[in-house]
């Protein structure tokens, strides 16, 4: 600050995870960006939680502060499927665990306010967006209310941030009051009012009802019902193009205010933004702990998109980031890879092109061309949508030219693949598998059947078994073709809901009969947003409200998984 002249900074980015300047990271994301835009921006790192005067390394921001866990919720960073406690984190220096403390979010407002009575605490990152309102913590096994009430944080920035911190920022620098920014898109807001006096502030045909949470917290059936019902319709408004807002009462006359999502950003804007000049470095401060794990696997990660319209029911990313695709221009990634080989540690190699899901480079159909989906129907599952545009070639292109660069040498793909994406693309696909053997993949591929019974496929949200059946007999032959000993690394997830003993030894068995031993299986883990998470909680299938099974007990869980792990 001294360096530059500042006297104050316009934010402070407190974030549970270290500081690295790399588009990957949150912190450095936003904050790069709101420098773009002209506002001054500084870290906190990881601070002592429980000495306040860690909040005031950089004094008093301006504008105020924005509070973040990380890049993963603090709970699942600690703690394992099993609830064992993590003994590191990807995110601290030299993997150190305990360096960020359990339900940061939370913890991290409290500290702020310890410091600060009065400052203005914006909310955000993956923790709060995905516990924006009343949400089953596997932790606990209750059901707690929003993180915004909790935290008493000022306002909450859900999903993705970019559009709705610059909006804020500009509002906030004009003058305006925290608490006059109520209908910014992407956001959550608290309000104090009843019921009667609320709705006098919406027309009714712009904001629904959601079961209030102590309609919600309880365990009778009744309350189970209305918690699947509470996750349908947010699933229902969670396009920016017909989503209303959304409102939960809290303890009488405390609601929670969701404004409809934000727009994506463009392929433009996301060019923008990528390009930046982050030095894809972790901070010098950490290179005697041996420097940050996370960053390893994506230093010369190029992110091509956003957004998953794969629909797997255990994932958040599309409650997050949302199911339009946005990918980024060729000439930005050429741009990008270039400056790569300039870099000083760059040893010819980019870790990745992806996102997301990387094969997912373009919107899959018109509308989302324009930034938004269909609520009613998937658009690979059950089946192939009719107006899914399963085309590859655009990656093809940005794959191939990308490999043309003097100084790289290889173009690896590992941010994972859809394969039934790849056999609906009658065109590219067999093209588009033949170029992922020859030039993408080193040695091993993985990929993500999940499990082979069709229950659990079905809960799951995923394609039938036999669509990974003859991906795994296409990629043996084009390999066979190539001369090439290359090998699959399928994934497979034991005790999701639909799964019993039954189904698991269906999966044991399908191991068995192909040969393969899993080197790990992951056990389900019910982390908040997902509908997966729901069928876990409530045992209903939320789509159609019919029971699921779910294995709860401890023993049943550890069975599964050895079963299948052999």
């Amino acid at each position: 600050m001294d360096e530059r002249g500042w006297e104050e900074c316009d934010f402070i980015f407190v974030s549970g995870d270290a500081y690295v300047d790399h588009p990957s990271f949150a912190a450095a994301l936003l904050c790069r960006m709101l420098e773009a835009n002209g506002f001054r921006a500084g870290i906190i790192p990881q601070p002592d939680w429980k000495d306040p005067l860690s909040f005031t390394a950089l004094g008093r921001p301006r504008l105020g502060f924005l509070a973040g866990a990380g890049s993963m919720d603090s709970m699942v960073a600690h703690y394992t499927a099993a609830k064992r406690k993590r003994s590191d984190d990807a995110y601290s220096p030299g993997g150190m665990s305990g360096m960020r403390p359990d339900r940061a979010t939370l913890v991290y407002t409290e500290g702020i306010r310890r410091a600060y009575k009065d400052v203005t605490v914006i909310i955000g990152g993956i923790e709060a967006s995905l516990r924006r309102f009343a949400h089953y913590d596997y932790w606990s096994d209750t059901v707690r209310r929003s993180i915004l009430l909790d935290s008493k944080a000022d306002i909450l920035i859900y999903g993705m941030g970019e559009k709705p911190l610059l909006q804020i920022a500009r509002r906030l620098s004009s003058g305006e009051s925290i608490t006059a920014l109520n209908n910014e898109r992407g956001t959550c807001i608290r309000v104090h009012h009843p019921k009667d006096s609320l709705l006098k502030q919406y027309s009714q045909d712009s904001i629904i009802m959601l079961p209030g949470y102590e309609n919600t917290r309880n365990k009778d059936e009744a309350s189970l019902r209305a918690y699947a019902e509470h996750f349908m319709i947010q699933k229902k408004h969670s396009d920016p193009l017909t989503a209303k807002i959304l409102a939960e009462e809290n303890d009488g006359d405390r609601w929670v205010i969701q404004n409809p999502p934000a727009l994506p950003l463009s392929s433009e804007e996301m060019d923008k933004l990528y390009e930046l000049p982050f030095l894809r470095k972790a901070h010098p401060m950490y290179s005697q702990a041996g420097g940050i794990n996370a960053l390893k696997e994506v230093s010369f990660s190029l992110v091509s998109s956003r957004g998953c319209f794969g629909g797997c029911s255990f994932c958040a990313i599309t409650s997050h980031q949302g199911r339009a695709v946005t990918g980024r221009s060729r000439e930005s990634l050429l741009r990008e890879a270039r400056n790569l080989t300039e870099h000083e540690d760059f040893k010819g190699y980019i870790h990745d092109l992806g996102g997301p899901t990387a094969n997912f480079f373009r919107p899959a159909c018109g509308r989302q061309k324009k930034g938004g989906f269909c609520t009613e129907r998937e658009c690979l599952y059950p089946e192939q949508c009719p107006k899914l545009n399963a085309d590859h070639k655009p990656y093809l292109q940005a794959l191939d030219a990308l490999r043309k660069i003097p100084g790289i040498k290889k173009v690896f793909i590992r941010s994972g693949i859809r394969f039934d994406f790849i056999q609906n693309d009658k065109k590219h696909g067999r093209e588009f598998l033949e170029t992922l053997c020859r030039h993408h993949v080193s040695g091993q591929l993985k990929a993500a059947p999940e499990h082979v019974n069709a229950d659990v496929l079905n809960a799951m949200g995923k394609c039938a078994h036999s669509c990974y059946e003859q991906f795994r007999k296409d990629f043996t032959d084009i390999n066979r073709k190539l001369g090439l000993k290359q090998y699959l690394l399928p994934y497979f997830i034991s005790a999701h809901p639909g799964a019993g003993i039954k189904e698991a030894a269906d999966l044991a068995q399908y191991l068995k009969k192909t040969g393969f031993k899993p080197e790990q299986t992951q056990e389900f883990y019910p982390t908040p947003g997902t509908m997966s998470a729901v069928m876990y909680y409530t045992g209903l299938d939320p789509r159609t409200m019919n029971p699921v099974y779910v294995a709860k007990k401890d023993k049943e869980r550890r069975t599964q998984k050895n079963m299948i792990n052999g």
